[in-house]
């Protein structure tokens, strides 16, 4: 492991900037560490785990009992949901948010521009895509943290035929205390509300988290702000080429089924996700591209 590390960086480190090293279980990733913040990003599922702006706490949640084994997902930061959200709803077996999350995705490049550092990772369809979606692609994230945290998924059609997908940027964002939280910018979207059979329902307001709560609201395109007035903050999330918004936190029972949260965890997080899903997939022709973009920034109050 040590000596593929080595040579990896000797084409990729930016030196006391950003370089690869091992990460929990063994398995690699990119570490910055500049002027205008902290990160890490895991090869496995092209994965942000922690971004910390300079003199800020850490924006992202990671639970603390997430495991970091190949062929599993990990609990929080950016999981990437491809090229199904949810459960593939012409197969029960196949993996649940499609299969990139839990991929070994290879590094394309890590650039710097002033004080902001781009991580660039990418995977391709094979054999074993194909056994659970036919299609030919090339998916590509890339992460750039800096004083805001950039994401950027693009897709290409490598194929001869159309593709249809779903996309999510499945962000969990660390809160003091899910109860005193309060999202806004979606007021008056319709969204289907996934704990009662996905009826479709209309919100009033801002969204106060008080029960288990998983939405996909629809046709959003404006600017998310997560407001935190216990450790005084705003998350602002603007977004392109993002046609729906995913807002989730499975509340005390549903947590309690995963074997990767601890105890209360759950209050200490929710989901915010840029994304394309339901009758907002995306349709996308032989030899183009998609590019959906989420921006990510702090405000303290």
């Amino acid at each position: 492991m040590q000596g593929a590390i080595a040579e990896v960086n000797r084409q990729f480190e930016i030196p006391g900037i950003a370089q690869l090293v091992e990460g929990n279980g063994a398995l690699p990733k990119v570490r910055i560490a500049s002027p205008e913040c902290e990160g890490e990003m895991y090869l496995h599922g092209a994965h942000v785990t922690s971004w910390k702006p300079a003199g800020a706490e850490e924006v992202l949640f990671l639970s603390s009992q997430s495991r970091f084994e190949h062929g599993r997902a990990i609990r929080g930061g950016v999981p990437i949901c491809f090229p199904w959200f949810g459960a593939k709803s012409d197969d029960p077996n196949a993996p649940a948010h499609g299969f990139v999350r839990t991929k070994t995705w290879q590094l394309e490049s890590i650039t710097q521009v002033g004080n902001a550092v781009t991580v660039s990772m990418f995977t391709e369809s094979n054999e074993d895509t194909k056994r659970w979606w036919p299609a030919d692609f090339r998916l590509v994230h890339r992460a750039t943290f800096g004083s805001e945290l950039g994401l950027e998924l693009v897709l290409t059609n490598t194929g001869t035929s159309s593709l249809r997908f779903e996309e999510a940027l499945h962000t969990y964002y660390r809160v003091a205390n899910i109860e005193s939280a309060r999202v806004r910018g979606l007021d008056t979207i319709h969204y289907l509300d996934k704990t009662d059979s996905n009826r479709k329902r209309q919100q009033h307001g801002d969204i106060v988290i008080v029960s288990e709560t998983d939405r996909v609201y629809l046709n959003t395109e404006d600017a998310i702000e997560l407001e935190d007035p216990v450790l005084r903050r705003r998350i602002i999330v603007t977004k392109e080429n993002s046609h729906t918004t995913v807002v989730w936190n499975p509340w005390e029972e549903k947590a309690r089924s995963f074997s990767d949260f601890a105890p209360d965890e759950w209050t200490q997080m929710i989901c915010i996700e840029t994304s394309n899903v339901a009758d907002f997939a995306v349709d996308l022709a032989p030899g183009q591209q998609y590019r959906m973009k989420a921006l990510v920034s702090i405000v303290d109050f």
